[in-house]
């Protein structure tokens, strides 16, 4: 089967596609375009150039309309372009992606296969492989019509234990039958992981479990390594973290067990939250959250309503939790000036400053912070004892040493 989707980094050059809409005007198309690019560059593709369109709806057949189409045709056809590969912002049907290649005659990814592609070049444990794996045959199913080539296929049976393509199948027929056992096959091995997963957190004991939630990139690993004094893989990269990994941390003399998860991001694959259940059992599971926000990020509001709408459709958004709003060493905003057309400048904010904007008031349990430079990390450390404490409380009611004031104790983590 021709493998669409890259599992493998490559300099290639890309152009970007995206839609202007009545949901979603220029300025967030451009907002998504972005964060597209981004991703690009987290896989290894050098986008070179973006192409925007204004419709309504998605065009049905081509995703965007015949003149658009032919424009994008004309640019990557230019030789000295060098254009392999059109990527589009939004999540392509079958029809589309056939349609598209058969047109522009580069490789077509859309936002989903390239964020699986991402996953797959990052996925370092078998766990991990195994849901990117799941992830991609789920996306891959509706979309064999357009593949090239198909399964190497082998008398009799297959590694897999059954009988290959018998007398009057299709090659399509035989590929999706060999999807469906391949998806089978990795559900079941998905079940047994969830079940050792399952067993692991009960056997963690009554510690408290608190777990890190956020936007991807917004340095929830950083904030990990702080507390915990570990060594979690942190970079300036789109979904560093894949694999959840849990650390015992102990602020003054209370312990608790916190867990570094996956991050979100906007128009998440459905393939992706379905495959990664195990890890997101363990924000499900969890008493308390820390939601980590990127606050330099010029689009945080809405990084933080992704993942506010995430953690329902996952139920998990009763929980307590506390807002960690992250690098305020490099967050600046422009200044609300009388003069409409005085000069606009972006200018730092203190931290004072900050404890008075809207941002403190959207939780009683806000807090801002500097992972990286470590400023007000003990203010956080002492909001986090607090509510970790409130919990245990309710767990251990007769623990007396949890009544002591934080400020009393040591600070260990």
């Amino acid at each position: 089967m021709k493998e669409f989707i890259i599992t493998h980094t490559s300099k290639e050059n890309a152009v970007l596609v995206g839609l202007i809409t009545p949901e979603q005007n220029e300025t967030k198309s451009k907002e998504y375009l972005d964060e597209l690019d981004f991703l690009a560059d987290t896989a290894g593709i050098k986008a070179v150039k973006r192409f925007t369109q204004r419709l309504n709806v998605p065009h049905s057949v081509t995703f965007v309309g015949t003149g658009k189409l032919q424009e994008i045709k004309e640019y990557t056809e230019n030789e000295d372009n060098e254009i392999g590969m059109v990527i589009f912002d939004d999540e392509l049907s079958p029809k589309q992606l056939r349609n598209l290649e058969a047109a522009l005659k580069v490789k077509i990814m859309d936002r989903t296969s390239l964020i699986l592609d991402i996953f797959a070049g990052r996925a370092q444990t078998a766990h991990a492989k195994t849901q990117v794996e799941l992830a991609q045959y789920n996306y891959m199913l509706p979309r064999l019509k357009r593949l090239w080539t198909h399964l190497e296929r082998q008398s009799g049976k297959g590694s897999s234990g059954f009988r290959m393509r018998g007398p009057g199948e299709t090659q399509l027929e035989t590929d999706r039958r060999i999807i469906l056992n391949k998806i089978s096959k990795l559900k079941d091995e998905l079940k047994e992981i969830d079940r050792q997963k399952s067993s692991q957190r009960k056997n963690r004991g009554k510690l408290v479990r608190v777990a890190l939630v956020g936007y991807t990139n917004v340095g929830k690993s950083t904030v990990m390594n702080l507390l915990s004094k570990s060594n979690v893989f942190a970079e300036d990269k789109l979904f560093a973290t894949l694999d959840t990994t849990v650390r015992k941390v102990t602020i003054g003399n209370l312990s608790f067990l916190l867990s570094d998860t996956v991050g979100f991001i906007r128009k998440l694959p459905v393939e992706l939250v379905e495959s990664f259940k195990s890890t997101l059992d363990e924000v499900r599971e969890a008493d308390l959250l820390v939601h980590v926000v990127d606050i330099s990020h010029p689009n945080f509001e809405e990084q933080l309503e992704v993942v506010t709408q995430t953690l329902n459709d996952i139920s998990a958004e009763n929980k307590p939790a506390v807002i960690v709003f992250n690098k305020i060493d490099i967050f600046s905003y422009i200044r609300k000036e009388e003069d409409d057309l005085s000069p606009k400048t972006k200018e730092n904010i203190s931290l004072e400053e900050l404890k008075n904007t809207w941002m403190s008031k959207l939780n009683e349990n806000a807090v801002f912070i500097s992972a990286l430079d470590k400023k007000n990390i003990e203010e956080f450390k002492t909001l986090l004892y607090e509510k970790v404490r409130e919990i245990h409380v309710q767990r251990f009611p007769y623990n007396d040493f949890l009544y002591q004031d934080y400020d009393q104790l040591i600070v260990e983590s």
